[in-house]
């Protein structure tokens, strides 16, 4: 059965990434548009969705936090990081120059649901990660960053991550559709 925490949890975030136009959903609609079938627009979308840089960005953070699994190990991960150049997954955006205001409320949620959990690691893992990120340059987290905390907590994994992030998108992906094609 199915606890009312994680009924929740799961509202809360399909109503922080469900209302806007992302990648997949444009993806989609543009398949749409060529009047090819609904599958063609679906598998489209979710071609789009696995990438790294859209519904693929919370699998990177979900890796990190099993990678790291304490807080000691973030500081020298995240300066690993910038001294390679490389990306850190969850943070950043092409529209957000601030902080991507759907992170806020999931990193509170977050955080409650690590007092409630008896693995209050992975938040404090994140929240450590997003201060250390902070002091070498001034970039905020993204949707994701946060998501992926929350979705350890429902008990969400690198290869289940898709799976949810795609289930929420079913929706916007199928309202594009009807609209396109009434």
């Amino acid at each position: 059965m199915i606890s009312r925490h994680k009924i929740r949890l799961c509202q809360a975030i399909f109503a922080t990434t469900i209302a806007i136009l992302i990648a997949s959903t444009f993806t989609g609609r543009v398949v749409c548009s060529t009047l090819s079938n609904v599958y063609s627009s679906v598998v489209g979308a979710i071609a789009a969705l696995k990438g790294p840089l859209h519904g693929g960005a919370g699998v990177g953070v979900l890796e990190a936090l099993s990678e790291l699994g304490s807080v000691d190990k973030v500081a020298d991960f995240v300066r690993g990081k910038f001294e390679r150049k490389e990306k850190i997954m969850g943070f950043g955006h092409r529209v957000y120059k601030v902080e991507d205001p759907r992170a806020i409320h999931l990193r509170e949620l977050g955080r409650k649901l690590s007092e409630l959990s008896d693995e209050p690691q992975w938040f404090q893992i994140s929240d450590a990660m997003e201060n250390a990120v902070r002091e070498e340059k001034p970039i905020s987290v993204n949707v994701d960053f946060y998501s992926a905390t929350v979705q350890r907590y429902w008990g969400g994994t690198e290869r289940s991550f898709h799976l949810h992030f795609c289930s929420q998108s079913d929706f916007r992906m199928d309202g594009s559709y009807s609209r396109a094609v009434v």
